[in-house]
């Protein structure tokens, strides 16, 4: 037993410090003594690396270390750019001029609300996103090196099966074996890597084939089979994205982020300003019509209630089985793998507002994909692309958070780029949309998605500082006084007339031009070639 020894234990109610041992100088040399003060170090060790200060054995204290010094933030230095597929396309050489003057990253935000074409189908049987999209971007973005193997790449994922079913079948298998011309020029690693997947999908359309229902692989995309095959093997389809990315060679500083990040397929409905209501991107667009694998009514405007023709083809249809849940919409089961872009009928009346729906035509209120999120956090300029207004933009734009995010003062440019025509979504032709009614679309959906109600004229600059725009007789009509007074710059741009004199598109370096000094990168040594392009 050891004497003269004293413990004395400090409560933390004492001196707001943790215990601290206390003992008889005399008994240092003591085991207990030894024992303690070893655990005593342990505990003191332990609660330093948590960065806490510690009085010392003699009773005074350890002189704080110094805090690092905060790093301010950097400013936001990328841009994002909304937009649909085919049509924004043809600006990508323009973002990346742009990306490229700014030394910046380039974020494509791609809406997965398309339930038309290839896609349909493969909804149909597998569900999941609208993939269609997506890959004509990343597609897209190969980079144009003039490399046989990159030409190749780029054809094989842009190519699509033949309309009849039978013919794109046996094509689908000589795709499958490997005995197709269309692997010419593609290595064996990139070839074998491919193959893997697209024999995953091959397996699931396999799994998924019943008595009343088939894959029907008519006009197919084998890229977007390839991107479907990737996702159902990995799970993700943000992982799907990253490998046909990196098959495509898509530089690092350029990213493709879905509106969504989802395995489930999203559907948007329209309402229209007389009460109806359209269920379905397709049907919006541009309805569809029947097709030979698994046959249905055309397609057209479904009023809230399902009519008694829908009602007829789903007892029809009934016993088909898919991957659709019970009581899913017709309108959202029925294929819609061919339609035409050229002939498009007018709408009853004017596009009101457009939101998401869960398979019975329920409103739901989406949150945005948290990617999308982050790179608005990072950006100075966001630019709203070409493209139908109501299901290549709308759709991102209304999703949960990313009103306020562009809101934020860090976002200093907010850039539409006005379309040369107006189309169906932005018709009747009787009473087309106009420039100001392009504007109010975008407020409208951003304004919806931080749960605000429609704002009002004055407040459109928040959402819109720059427009730019063409002119010429399909043109939405611009009435820049009244865009100067509600605080937004409008650009006017002459555009190049196409073989039959027709206008409607921009001219590059115009766009270019126009797009460099909004952002502020544009050298201050003006290039003559583009001075009889820009108006202003």
């Amino acid at each position: 037993m050891v004497k003269n020894t004293t413990f004395a234990v400090r409560s933390k109610s004492d001196s707001g410090s943790v215990p601290i041992l206390r003992q008889n100088q005399k008994s240092h040399n003591s085991p207990d003594y030894q024992s303690m003060a070893q655990a005593q170090a342990q505990i003191n060790l332990n609660l330093n690396g948590l960065g806490l200060q510690l009085p010392s054995s003699s009773g005074s204290s350890a002189p704080p270390t110094p805090r690092r010094p905060l790093t301010p933030a950097s400013p936001p230095t990328g841009i994002v750019v909304f937009s649909g597929g085919s049509a924004a396309n043809n600006l990508v050489d323009v973002f990346e001029s742009v990306r490229e003057a700014n030394q910046c990253t380039l974020s494509y935000v791609i809406p997965i609300s398309d339930n038309g074409g290839s896609s349909s189908e493969i909804i149909r049987v597998f569900g999941g996103p609208g993939i269609g999209d997506v890959r004509s971007r990343l597609v897209r973005l190969i980079p144009d090196n003039a490399s046989p193997e990159t030409r190749a790449i780029k054809h094989f994922f842009n190519h699509r099966l033949p309309k009849v079913y039978t013919e794109a079948r046996s094509e689908w298998f000589e795709i499958l074996e490997a005995t197709h011309p269309l692997w010419n020029d593609i290595s064996s690693p990139k070839r074998e890597l491919i193959r893997s997947y697209l024999n995953s999908f091959n397996l699931e359309v396999v799994k998924r084939m019943k008595p009343s229902s088939r894959f029907d692989y008519s006009r197919a995309s084998i890229g977007n089979l390839f991107l479907t095959g990737a996702r159902l093997f990995t799970g993700s389809f943000e992982a799907a994205i990253y490998l046909l990315s990196s098959i495509c060679s898509v530089p690092d500083r350029i990213a493709v982020l879905p509106a969504l990040n989802t395995n489930f397929a999203s559907h948007i409905a329209a309402g229209l300003e007389d009460g109806t209501i359209i269920t379905g991107q397709n049907d919006i667009s541009h309805p569809s019509a029947p097709t030979a694998a698994v046959p249905g009514a055309s397609a057209g405007v479904h009023s809230p209630t399902v009519s008694r023709q829908e009602q007829a083809w789903d007892q029809d249809h009934h016993h088909v089985e898919d991957a659709n849940l019970p009581g899913t919409l017709p309108a959202l089961r029925r294929p819609a793998i061919a339609f035409s872009k050229e002939q498009e009928e007018d709408l009853p009346a004017r596009i009101a507002r457009v939101w998401y729906i869960n398979p019975y035509g329920e409103e739901i209120k989406m949150p945005a994909n948290p990617r999308v999120l982050d790179a608005l956090r990072s950006v100075h300029s966001v630019v709203y692309s070409i493209g139908s207004l109501f299901t290549s933009l709308i759709p991102s734009l209304v999703l949960r958070g990313v009103g306020d995010a562009i809101v934020s003062p860090q976002v200093r440019n907010k850039i539409l780029i006005l379309n040369g025509t107006t189309d169906r979504e932005t018709g009747p032709s009787t009473a087309p949309f106009t420039g100001l009614d392009f504007v109010g679309a975008i407020a409208n959906a951003l304004a919806d998605s931080r749960g605000l109600p429609k704002p009002t004229e004055e407040e459109y600059s928040q959402y819109v500082s720059h427009v730019i725009y063409i002119e010429g007789p399909t043109s939405p009509k611009v009435d820049k006084p009244l865009f100067t007074q509600l605080g937004i710059d409008a650009t006017r741009l002459y555009g190049p007339k196409d073989e039959k004199g027709r206008g409607g598109r921009y001219d590059a370096k115009a766009l270019t031009q126009a797009l460099e000094t909004i952002i502020g990168r544009k050298d201050a040594r003006s290039d003559r070639s583009r001075r009889n392009t820009l108006v202003g």
